[in-house]
């Protein structure tokens, strides 16, 4: 192995062999593959970096994916992240996505999804399946539980403030962003999320439809 090669490649040379059972190599794969992504697009990965930053063997990733094609798919969008806004009540959002932004993972540890799939831009179908994804849970889930005009409007806005806040934060990580206390965090979030969720009579819902 080349291990210098692979340092300036950002590999995760394995430490030991091990042993791995059915669930522990689809993690180490889907982890490997999330990182080797983010970092270098779709074309830019084959299937044997992904494989040596596991510690398996290639054959391994159409065993338990199929393809190349397949992983990616799995890993190209991450939006778990977001499901406590279908229930989570209104007044509590803006501190929720000041805890999101506090605790993403570094760049290092987890590529950003705006990243992973800007990273492939020749991935159409990337793009178009985050666009769905994030539009399934904001422009519809989250807008059903906003009362007033333009509900997709402001809740795709909230969006916006959660993905561009943990981009800048935790892979572009400006200076002000990256070293900001969660009460100053809080209050500047709060002071752009809150009007975006507020009823016409400033009274907001808290109930999940």
């Amino acid at each position: 192995m080349n291990t210098s090669a692979e340092s300036r490649r950002g590999g995760v040379a394995p430490s030991q062999a091990r042993k791995h059972d059915a669930a522990s190599t689809r993690a180490a794969l889907t982890r490997a593959a999330a990182l080797r992504f983010g970092r270098y697009g779709y074309n830019g990965t084959s299937v044997r970096d992904i494989a040596r930053d596991a510690g398996v063997d290639a054959a391994l990733v159409y065993r338990y994916f199929g393809s190349k094609e397949a992983l990616f798919e799995v890993v190209s969008t991450s939006t778990t992240m977001f499901e406590p806004l279908r229930c989570l009540p209104l007044e509590d959002v803006a501190a929720w996505v000041r805890d999101v932004v506090a605790n993403a993972p570094s760049e290092d540890e987890v590529p950003h999804p705006v990243l992973c799939v800007l990273r492939s831009s020749s991935r159409e179908e990337a793009v178009g399946r985050l666009r769905d994804e994030i539009s399934e849970i904001f422009s519809e889930s989250f807008a059903k539980r906003l009362d007033g005009p333009d509900a997709e409007l402001r809740a795709e806005l909230l969006s916006a403030w959660l993905l561009g806040t943990t981009l800048m934060r935790t892979a572009i990580r400006t200076p002000a962003l990256a070293s900001v206390s969660d009460s100053t965090l809080l209050k500047y979030l709060k002071a752009g999320i809150d009007p975006l969720l507020k009823l016409p009579d400033d009274h907001e819902r808290t109930d999940c439809p």
